[in-house]
C-alpha cells in the first residue's frame, strides 16, 4: 500500500511512525529538545524544567506524537488528504506547503502559550503533525470542494468544503471553551495550532493563486505536473 503513495506522502508517514517508535523505546525526555516549547519568559512544564524554545522546534514538533491514537488519526488524515494533493502539486510544492502549515501552526501555538501563562497556567510543550494535517485539510477543501469525505464521529458523509467548515468550527469552539483539556495548567489538544495550520494553508493557497492579500485576484500558473489540478478544480 505504501509503495503506491507519492514519495513525499510516503516519506512523511514512514518518518512519523519511525520517530514514534523511537519515542516509545527511548522515552519522551530524550525528544524534549525537539518539542515545541514556549520562550523561557512564559513558563515551563514541570515535567521537563529548563527546556526553552528553539527555532527548529517549529518543524521538529510536527514529527513527534503524544500517543498511539494521536499518531493514528494524524497518519490517516495524511494518507487521505496528502496523496491527492501531492499528485496535484508535485512533491516539492507539496512538501513546502506541508512544512509551512506545520510552522504556522507552531507560531499560533506560541501565542496560545503566552495567553495560557498570562491566565495563570503553565504552557506545556506541543507535539504532533496536526498543524500540517489541518493545512492539508484546508487545501483539499479548496481544491476539491465537492469531493465526498467521511466525518469519523459520527460517520456522516459530506462535501469536503462542508467538512472543512465543520472541523474548523469544532476546533474553534473547543479552543474558546477549553474543551478536551485546553485549560490553563492542564495539557490537552492544541486546538489553536489546528486552526493555525488551516490559516497558513489558506494563506499559501491564496498566494499561489495570486489572490488578496497577495495580488489583484489573478491566478498564478499551476505547478509543473499539475495537469490534474486543471481537470479537478471547479
Amino acid at each position: 500500500m505504501l509503495s503506491r503513495l507519492p514519495p513525499v506522502t510516503q516519506a512523511l508517514l514512514i518518518a512519523n511512525v519511525a520517530l514514534f517508535l523511537l519515542q516509545l523505546m527511548l522515552g519522551d525526555a530524550t525528544f524534549a529538545p525537539f518539542m515545541l516549547w514556549p520562550p523561557s519568559a512564559l513558563g515551563f512544564d514541570p515535567f521537563s524544567p529548563g527546556q526553552n524554545f528553539q527555532v527548529w522546534q517549529l518543524l521538529t514538533y510536527g514529527f513527534l506524537h503524544g500517543g498511539f491514537a494521536h499518531l493514528l488519526f494524524n497518519m490517516l488524515a495524511l494518507y487521505m488528504f496528502g496523496a491527492p494533493l501531492e499528485l496535484t502539486w508535485g512533491p516539492r510544492r507539496f512538501l513546502a506547503f506541508y512544512l509551512i502549515s506545520v510552522a504556522g501552526a507552531g507560531l499560533c501555538q506560541l501565542l496560545v502559550g503566552w495567553w495560557t501563562v498570562s491566565s495563570g497556567g503553565i504552557a506545556y510543550p506541543t507535539v504532533g503533525a496536526s498543524g500540517g494535517v489541518f493545512g492539508l485539510l484546508m487545501a483539499f477543501g479548496l481544491l476539491f470542494p465537492n469531493q465526498r469525505v467521511m466525518l469519523l464521529f459520527p460517520p456522516i458523509p459530506m462535501k469536503a468544503r462542508t467538512f472543512v467548515i465543520v472541523i474548523g468550527a469544532i476546533s474553534l469552539l473547543m479552543g474558546l471553551t477549553g474543551g478536551w483539556g485546553l485549560r490553563p495548567g492542564e495539557p490537552g489538544i492544541a486546538h489553536f495550532a489546528h486552526l493555525g495550520g488551516m490559516l497558513f494553508g489558506w494563506l499559501v493557497i491564496r498566494y499561489w493563486r495570486g489572490q488578496p492579500p497577495f495580488g489583484g485576484g489573478g491566478r498564478r500558473p499551476p505547478p509543473r505536473g499539475g495537469g490534474s489540478h486543471l481537470r479537478r478544480v471547479k
